[in-house]
């Protein structure tokens, strides 16, 4: 025997911790949490297998941490076994960031209080520091997972479906609405592929947090508990009783939360029992297979509760399981009452089913003792092959309470009882008749009972499973209608199973047929009810057209034969020469459509007075001694569309939207300075006259330069080429251009920009950079100035506007007074009077 390397054994006991890419933002979300963040930011590319990020502002990594701060078992949370007594944190292994670091390529970027800058490391396979460098984030860690299961090509293989892969970033979201709901104060962000997937905004209580994660509609079907026991506290949000089963139910659990002590477990008990109690209120069987929708956060000392279980945290032990179950059940009857028990349907019950009597009621005590008679009769028969004369005197049946219910009601029944004079005595058979089978007749039609009676199963009669019994897709069936081929459609199984059979065949390209059409079957019964109800209407489509082409079949006029349609369309006779011309003119003319109206501009008056407009203007140059405002002159804000009223040399009043007016600055600004950062290219583009054109290969090589770099390589140093996001080389050497960068911000940017660029400066003669602008690189920059001015505060205060015209001035002066879009961002409204009778006139509502 040999004892195996360090790293294997690292990568052995890593691939158990981390098993997926939700695990590994589970590990890095505790870590976060640990730490005391407010916001947690997390980003995947290629659903988290080439790339996830998880960036907080908690309290960071110490200098003096860092050397060990991925190395197996090294931990800030405990520092012996005892402390997991008095455990408040997530996380307590040390295990988290190792074991990632020994499937994935791991950077660990963080900046504590005390830092001036941040720093980031790179890690190896054992976690240690393989490089640092200073960065630019902010307060707080950011861990940065490349490549995950790189070293393990079967675990990575087993994600290369895309159903599993959307599955791993569906379980993500789960797991960050769960912290949600349970953190009310935290701040959440989930993006894909630079794609907002969900984001959740920090709440004051967990109502809140409820509402902005399963929406208004859910939360107000559900009630705030709270019950407090010796050691243990229940509080929470569940069903409302009797409420809508659509909006407090879901068909998996994963709207069903789970805590103890705020950390997201599954216990089937505590889950079975409230499906039990929510589902025991609807008398549908439906509501049975479905999972309640609820909050419930369990609070126990952390000395009865044991988290080292499994790897992933998620099962824990109670010590006190019984008395948090009865605690729960408690809740759950107080608020929708005691869970009744199904009663058996009597007419399913075996005879022995009514051997127990009331001694009040001889009626029914009656009934009671002739079933068990029969009952026992029965079974006697059923159970004797043969008897004897001891056998039978051992089974006659007497006049004591005889009963083959072995309860414990019946165990409790007096025997001292005396039965009342007209209850029916039972004569004593013979076992003769026993054996025959003739001790109990039928007192209607008088034929000995049997006890067995065979049911043969009708031939005729087909009976259906949940199976998939339709044939498989391969083998296609078609209809015979009027001499030709049909296909006929396809049943939702049969659809299933064609999508389906690849996805396993994938997965298991080992597998054989029969193992496949398992697997492939038992997806299908484990199918949920939405992918059952998809399946089930592009089934219905498939029967609905296969309908229409059987009518047309049968009347002979289908569609899947237009050679035969165009050869009865040119035996029909054509029309008279007279007529051709009329029938052409009613062919041709197209009837107009009905343009509707516009819908009118809505529109409110507002109550305005030239007249004291004129007078407070002739005041306010009185005061300064000139002769009136110049320039433009905010005069108030109509807080009903955020607009300003403006004054423009002290006579035209006009109407100002400050957000076009943002857009214009914003989109010049960007237009002038904004350089495009180059993304560094794996193969570079050359650059000849062939694809650039002769005459724009000419002028790229006229363009300026920098200095030469040590290989003797020369980079063009054009503001031109740089800002709109290309780094361009010449080799002297080599003696060729190539484009070994090109900015990624936007989409497609290739060669043809390149060109445009040199088109622009040989023939417009663009000597700046807002002149030699692409088209897409343009429209990139409205769009970033759109987005920008969004961001800014709709309620801006007089300074603020001032500051904005300003600006407007200098800037745009007073010609353009447009927004990208080409709509004014000064309208004018009316002229102020230059005269008292002028005003008295223009004075209106």
């Amino acid at each position: 025997m040999k004892q195996l390397p360090a790293d294997t054994v690292r990568l052995l006991s890593s691939s158990q911790v981390v098993t997926s890419v939700v695990s590994v933002v589970k590990e890095l979300m505790e870590n976060s949490l640990d730490a005391g963040a407010s916001s947690v930011d997390v980003k995947l590319e290629n659903f988290g297998l080439d790339r996830t990020e998880v960036r907080d502002n908690g309290c960071g990594i110490k200098v003096a941490d860092a050397p060990v701060m991925a190395v197996q078992h090294f931990t800030s949370k405990i520092s012996s076994h005892e402390d997991l007594e008095r455990l408040e944190t997530y996380g307590f292994r040390g295990e988290a960031l190792g074991s990632i670091c020994a499937v994935a390529e791991v950077t660990v970027t963080t900046k504590t209080e005390e830092d001036d800058v941040s720093t980031q490391y790179t890690l190896d396979s054992s976690g240690a520091i393989v490089s640092q460098r200073p960065s630019h984030l902010g307060g707080g860690t950011s861990v940065s997972v490349a490549k995950l299961f790189g070293k393990l090509p079967v675990r990575r293989q087993f994600f290369s479906s895309v159903r599993k892969r959307k599955e791993e970033v569906r379980k993500v979201q789960d797991l960050l609405m769960a912290f949600a709901i349970i953190k009310p104060e935290l701040r959440l962000t989930l993006v894909h592929n630079k794609v907002v997937v969900w984001q959740k905004a920090r709440a004051a209580d967990h109502r809140s947090a409820l509402v902005a994660t399963l929406g208004a509609s859910t939360v107000t079907n559900l009630l705030p508990v709270h019950q407090e026991q010796p050691e243990m506290v229940l509080d929470g949000f569940l069903p409302k009783p009797g409420a809508d089963l659509s909006l407090t139910s879901s068909s998996t659990s994963d709207k069903t939360f789970i805590f103890i002590n705020k950390r997201p477990v599954q216990q089937k008990d505590i889950l079975k029992l409230l499906r039990q109690h929510h589902s025991a209120q609807y008398p549908d069987d439906a509501a049975r297979h479905r999972f309640p929708v609820l909050l419930l956060n369990i609070t126990v000392c952390p000395s009865s509760l044991d988290v080292n279980v499994t790897p992933d945290k998620t099962q824990v032990l109670l010590h006190n399981k019984e008395a948090v179950l009865a605690a729960i059940e408690a809740l759950l009857v107080s608020l929708y009452g005691f869970r009744p028990e199904k009663q058996p349907d009597p007419e399913t019950l075996p005879p022995a089913a009514g051997c127990v009597g009331t001694d009040e009621n001889t009626e029914s005590r009656k009934v009671s003792d002739e079933d068990a008679g029969q009952s026992a009769a029965l079974q006697r028969q059923a159970s004797s092959c043969s008897s004897s004369s001891s056998m039978a005197d051992d089974w006659i049946v007497n006049q004591s309470g005889f009963s083959l219910c072995d309860d414990e009601a019946t165990r409790s029944r007096p025997q001292s009882i005396e039965p009342g004079p007209q209850e029916p005595r039972w004569p004593q058979e013979s076992a003769e008749a026993w054996s025959r089978g003739t001790a109990l007749t039928d007192p209607v039609s008088g034929e000995p009972l049997r006890p067995v009676v065979i049911h043969r199963p009708d031939p005729e009669v087909k009976r259906s499973g949940n199976a998939i019994t339709e044939k498989r897709a391969a083998l296609t069936a078609y209809d015979m209608i009027s001499s030709r081929a049909l296909r006929v459609p396809p049943s939702a199984a049969s659809l299933f199973e064609k999508e389906t059979r690849s996805e396993v065949l994938m997965e298991r390209p080992a597998a054989s047929l029969q193992e496949v059409s398992a697997a492939v079957q038992n997806r299908w019964e484990n199918l949920g009810d939405e992918g059952r109800k998809r399946f089930e209407e592009k089934a219905r489509k498939s029967q609905d057209l296969h309908d229409q082409r059987t009518r047309l079949a049968a009347a002979g006029a289908t569609a899947d034969r237009p050679l035969r349609a165009t050869k009865l369309q040119a035996q029909k006779r054509k029309a008279p020469l007279s007529n051709q011309q009329l029938l052409d003119e009613l062919f041709s003319a197209q009837p107009q459509k009905k343009q509707k109206a516009p819908p009118p501009k809505p529109w409110r008056p507002l109550p305005c007075s030239m007249a004291a407009l004129r007078l407070r203007l002739q005041r306010l140059s009185a005061q300064s001694g000139a002769a009136g405002p110049r320039g433009l002159c905010p005069v108030g804000r109509l807080a009903s569309q955020n607009a300003w009223l403006i004054l423009c040399g002290g006579r035209r009043l006009m109407l100002l939207n400050p957000f076009r007016a943002e857009e214009a600055l914003l989109f010049q600004r960007l237009q002038q300075d904004h350089i495009l950062p180059a993304v560094r290219l794996q193969n570079p583009l050359l650059l000849t006259d062939r694809n650039l054109g002769a005459a724009e290969f000419e002028t790229l090589c006229s363009l300026e330069k920098g200095e030469a770099e040590p290989d003797g390589s020369v980079f063009f140093s054009d503001p031109r080429l740089v800002a709109n996001g290309f780094r361009i080389k010449l080799s002297p050497a080599e003696r060729h251009l190539e484009a070994t960068a090109v900015a990624d911000c936007v989409p497609f940017l290739g060669l043809e920009d390149l060109k445009e660029v040199l088109t622009a400066v040989l023939q417009r003669k663009a000597a700046t950079v807002p002149q030699s602008r692409p088209l897409k690189v343009t429209n990139y920059l409205k769009a970033e100035a759109v987005r920008l001015a969004r961001q800014l505060p709709s309620d801006l205060c007089g300074e603020e506007v001032k500051e904005l015209l300003e600006r407007t001035e200098r800037r745009l002066g007073g010609t353009d007074r447009t927004c990208i879009h080409g709509r004014l961002f000064l309208q004018h409204l009316a002229d102020v009077p230059s005269t008292q009778q002028e005003a008295g006139l223009d004075t209106h509502t």
